[in-house]
């Protein structure tokens, strides 16, 4: 009876915003997003020069790919992971670690001019590898080989992130190398996988919810599993080979699948949900970066291919994270899964960011005029998130717990 006693007296409350990753990884990972375009501008007008080993537009692809992209798969999958394992979730002073391994790796690259270039990479890379070795022991100890797939998929981004450094090492244009490229074909891919599982499931849920009799295809069937390795054939062939006509044809393939995956899940009868409609809102980039990166490379005096991959990045990775983000956010601390009006405000912020960066592709005249006002969208999504949502994330559950 001593023993428990001193036991309960010694062991501390875990703090709400340390009780589940994607309490403090989505709140960092949005004000990241915003701090880190707010910097962007601020270079862009020649305002800052960063003491980065990256250049400028490098500096700003790795900030957004590799910081806020990789702290929003670490909230999800911390979160996720423990759901389909069965095993309890990374909480209290490790995962309080992990997130400080991830700020100093944002630190570390901003000033990796004046730091040597193995320290940054193995700073920066600590991050992903910890959190994989995290993913990976709960996949194998809960025995959910089905999710090994995303373990792969984590590997691939980690690696995408060690050649993106060489590249800067090697004196090379990184915003355009291989390293970016794999990247966001990665990314791509997880949107592909993991929102094929949620989008037509959520779909279901609110179907049903609402009471409408609404049939939609099960996750994961044939076509899906046709789309799957489609994708994985076409996002490779551009890493590889992006340049090539056939990889433009086969683009274009690409967008004309995943369009039809998306009319299957029947999106368009979700307009009374906004927190349901987001998500084929978001998936919806897939097919239109495909669409737009194969028109680039067939007719590349139509459209910029930075303009095209836009699409992919500020689009489909912006607003499906986003969209997961304020649904996750919500659930997870005790609330309705409702988009309010605030909600719905930093949702258009994306798309209107969006539609200002490929814009800026098609009409060089005003493009810098263009670049901020995508980047002042971009930073009203992320700032809207934080001061709608951050006050949920640190604080306990509204059930109290």
């Amino acid at each position: 009876m001593t023993d428990a006693l001193q036991t309960a007296q010694t062991v501390r409350p875990v703090p709400a915003v340390l009780s589940i990753g994607l309490r403090p990884f989505f709140l960092l990972g949005a004000v990241w997003a915003a701090i880190a375009m707010i910097l962007w501008i601020a270079a862009l007008a020649g305002q800052i020069d960063l003491p980065s080993r990256f250049d400028p537009v490098s500096w700003h692809a790795h900030a957004f790919l590799f910081g806020y992209l990789g702290a929003i798969i670490a909230g999800f999958l911390l979160t996720a992971v423990p759901n389909w394992t069965g095993r309890p979730a990374l909480s209290g002073w490790p995962l309080f670690w992990l997130v400080m391994l991830w700020a100093v790796g944002r630190g570390v690259v901003a000033a990796s001019a004046l730091l040597p270039v193995a320290a940054v990479i193995l700073v920066d890379l600590s991050f992903p590898l910890i959190l994989a070795a995290f993913v990976l022991r709960d996949v194998i100890l809960g025995k959910n080989w089905q999710n090994m797939i995303v373990v792969g998929m984590l590997a691939s981004f980690t690696l995408a992130n060690l050649i993106f450094h060489v590249e800067v090492a090697d004196g090379d244009y990184a915003a355009r190398g291989f390293g970016l490229r794999l990247a966001l074909a990665t990314t791509v891919m997880m949107i592909t996988v993991i929102g094929g599982r949620i989008i037509p499931t959520f779909t279901r849920n609110w179907f049903k919810k609402i009471g409408r009799d609404m049939s939609l295809p099960d996750p994961m069937q044939a076509f899906d599993k046709i789309v799957l390795l489609t994708s994985l054939v076409v996002l490779a062939l551009w890493v590889v080979m992006p340049h090539l006509v056939v990889t433009g044809l086969a683009l274009l393939v690409l967008a004309g699948l995943h369009a039809a995956r998306l009319v299957r899940w029947k999106g368009h009868h979700t307009m009374a949900e906004p927190l349901v409609l987001v998500l084929h809102a978001g998936y919806c980039f897939v097919p239109l970066g495909a669409l737009a990166l194969g028109v680039s490379l067939l007719w590349p005096d139509a459209l910029g291919l930075v303009a095209a991959q836009h699409i992919w990045m500020t689009g489909a990775v912006g607003l499906m994270t986003l969209a997961v983000m304020t649904r996750a956010s919500l659930g997870h601390t005790g609330h309705a899964l409702h988009a309010g009006v605030g909600t719905v405000v930093i949702y258009a912020g994306i798309i209107l960011s969006v539609l200002a960066r490929l814009s800026a592709g098609i009409w060089p005249g005003p493009a810098n005029l263009l670049y901020l006002i995508s980047g002042c969208f971009w930073v009203a999504a992320f700032g809207g998130f934080t001061v709608l949502y951050g006050g949920l994330l640190v604080r306990p559950r509204a059930s109290g717990t």
